[in-house]
């Protein structure tokens, strides 16, 4: 017993020393208020009216306030070819608070800042491809099992949406950031592909689990926070602080 309240201690003062290089390296939400926060797009998705393709882009942000420490939120944006507008799906715990829907669907941006907090593009299809998971995300998007349930911590929230929309769309191969709290918290079981369909993994309430996959790579889950090495990229995953290292696909968080 005293050695597991040792270990306990260390775990709890080593994440908190990672808290506290988040704070001092300034991933987290500008300090404002939401009212008046930033929410205009940073120019890296494509112009709706002049792109005729069908388009499929994820992405992510620090979440707002104290949240912004540990976490990011995801979402997922569509456009249908020849249409002049973007379709926005996200989640947001807001909307169950008020007796609405998780889901939300708008016409904001793909880009657009969250609440100050500039995106990063996670995965994207163009083409023929996108055309095709359009159809199945929005079977997916109608049948969340969660649309009426919100956790901040560990899920679901709006990560565990975006997961599962990833693991219905394979071919998106998303690696979703270590600071994704709520990725692992899965719809039923303990088994499931990985978001990007490139591995498994197990996961016991989003609490504790581990994943291996080639696009993810080797991911430990404890008490919802990742830990991880992804071999692909060259690169360490850790919780609040995010991917350490060199990506092909995401610029080093830290």
């Amino acid at each position: 017993m005293r050695r597991l309240l040792i270990w306990s201690a260390c775990f709890i003062l080593f994440n908190l020393a990672l808290g506290l290089t988040a704070y001092m390296s300034g991933v987290r939400s500008p300090d404002t208020h939401w009212s008046t926060a930033n929410r205009e797009p940073i120019g890296i998705a494509p112009d709706p009216r002049t792109e005729q393709q069908a388009i499929v882009q994820v992405y992510a942000a620090r979440a707002f306030s104290w949240r912004g420490y540990f976490g990011v939120h995801s979402w997922i944006s569509v456009k249908p070819a020849n249409a002049d507008h973007f379709t926005t799906y996200e989640v947001t715990g807001w909307r169950v608070r008020y007796g609405g829907n998780a889901v939300r669907a708008s016409r904001r941006a793909p880009d657009s800042r969250w609440f100050g907090s500039e995106p990063e593009l996670l995965a994207e299809l163009r083409g023929e491809p996108a055309r095709e998971a359009i159809v199945r995300l929005q079977i997916a998007v109608d049948t969340y099992e969660f649309n009426s349930i919100y956790t901040v911590w560990p899920g679901p929230n709006s990560n565990t949406f975006i997961a599962h929309l990833g693991r219905v769309l394979p071919e998106l191969r998303l690696d979703l950031p270590p600071t994704a709290v709520g990725k692992d918290y899965l719809a039923s079981g303990l088994w499931a592909p990985a978001p990007s369909g490139t591995g498994y993994q197990l996961s016991l309430m989003g609490l504790f689990g581990v994943l291996v996959a080639w696009e993810e790579g080797l991911e430990l889950n404890i008490l919802g926070l990742t830990y991880g090495i992804d071999l692909n990229d060259l690169s360490l995953k850790l919780p609040m602080i995010g991917r350490i290292g060199f990506s092909s696909g995401n610029t080093p968080s830290a």
